[in-house]
């Protein structure tokens, strides 16, 4: 009996989360992966072209799985092909893929009747063709992750030079064009058995200024009940209801709007700190819930009197980090404090605008926010991070 996860590249989420977890847990586990000697040798792998349905399902024919999952944005939709031809508890191939999807999910909701974003699909090598009236709008691979090449265009000749810039690094991919949604932008964090869905809570988020969309900092801000329910009717008409789910949204004149749906954990290292703020093994509840268990059996907190803020160190330019701090825990009177570190000293990137960007994620979590937010800022004022061009 042994868990497997399906994953490509090494993440936090699977070293620090899902593999302790599963010890935990007791679970022996094995990592099915397509870049095995991306991983440490002392990590469980196996070679599987992991995109590939009937290859997961193959790759476990040694070992009778218990369990079979994945984090990753690319792989929920083989992963849950898979896991219901072996029989396991998994997500809704259907609704991966609309998660994915980021045009077929604004259809989806809108065929819902909950709201209608107007999206216009680029196929690879096709002239855009937006209507005038769409201005502003934001332009982005249709299955694209991580606010990678996502782009606000302000006219038909923005648009152009973006799409153009875009298909010189990835000439295949398919891109949507969206309509701005302005507001706030927040996350709407869940968890569920396939019945029965619970809120974790959610995030507003602080982004990097435009053309791009770095998420820069985020604070804890669970939605309110009108925006929870606003909200889940949409996973609703998404399909989505088993496992992790991260959405992230706006709130415009009292209306949810979808920005998109990731059918995983939040991610960034904002897994493991949500997890330290709930209190809770979150790691072990989601293999849980994939070995069969029921939701209730979960011991999720109905309320947190804690708060919580992060903040990303954001590269300005390109360039090689040459200094920078290592991993840090501290308290600070009843505020806890961490840095980790996202970048190695002495690696050289690109400067990208997204997520790329990130050389170190810190946080801190304490009794109120005037406390955390005092501590947070006084901890960043004594790092410093070093870039030579």
């Amino acid at each position: 009996m042994r868990l497997y996860i399906t994953a490509l590249n090494p993440t936090d989420a699977v070293l620090e989360g899902f593999l302790p977890a599963a010890a935990s847990l007791g679970l022996p586990v094995t990592v099915l992966t397509d870049r095995p000697d991306e991983w440490s040798v002392d990590v469980p792998v196996a070679r599987c072209a992991v995109r590939d349905a009937a290859a997961v399902v193959a790759a476990t024919a040694a070992t009778r799985p218990v369990a079979l999952l994945s984090n990753s944005d690319h792989l929920q939709e083989a992963t849950a092909i898979a896991a219901r031809k072996l029989g396991l508890p998994g997500k809704d191939p259907d609704a991966a893929r609309l998660c994915k999807d980021k045009a077929a999910a604004r259809g989806a909701i809108a065929a819902a009747g909950l709201d209608l974003v107007r999206t216009v699909t680029i196929d690879p090598g096709v002239t855009p063709e937006v209507p005038g009236g769409m201005f502003p709008a934001v332009v982005k691979p249709r299955e694209g992750v991580a606010s990678e090449d996502a782009y606000l265009v302000a006219d038909h000749a923005e648009l152009i030079a973006r799409v153009t810039e875009i298909r010189g690094r990835r000439p295949d991919v398919a891109l949507v064009v969206e309509e701005y949604l302005t507001g706030e932008l927040r996350t709407f964090e869940t968890l569920g058995d396939g019945t029965a869905v619970a809120s974790l809570g959610g995030w507003r988020t602080g982004l990097g200024p435009p053309p791009t969309f770095t998420e820069e900092s985020l604070d804890w801000s669970p939605p309110g009940e009108q925006a929870s329910t606003q909200l889940r009717a949409r996973l609703d008409a998404l399909g989505v209801g088993f496992g992790a789910c991260h959405t992230e949204y706006v709130i415009s004149d009292g209306r949810v709007r979808l920005i998109e749906v990731n059918y995983r954990l939040i991610g960034d290292r904002m897994d493991l700190i949500l997890a330290e703020l709930l209190g809770v093994p979150l790691f072990e509840y989601v293999i849980r819930l994939h070995l069969g268990e029921p939701l209730i059996a979960l011991d999720l907190p109905t309320t947190v009197d804690r708060y919580a803020q992060v903040e990303y160190v954001c590269a300005d330019r390109p360039g090689r980090l040459t200094a920078a701090p290592g991993l840090l825990d501290t308290v600070h009177g009843e505020v806890r404090l961490g840095c980790r570190p996202l970048r190695a000293v002495g690696r050289t990137a690109d400067h990208t605008g997204t997520n790329r960007d990130y050389l170190a994620v810190l946080h801190a979590i304490g009794p109120d926010q005037g406390t955390v937010r005092e501590s947070l800022a006084a901890f960043r004022s004594d790092l410093q991070w070093t870039i030579v061009e």
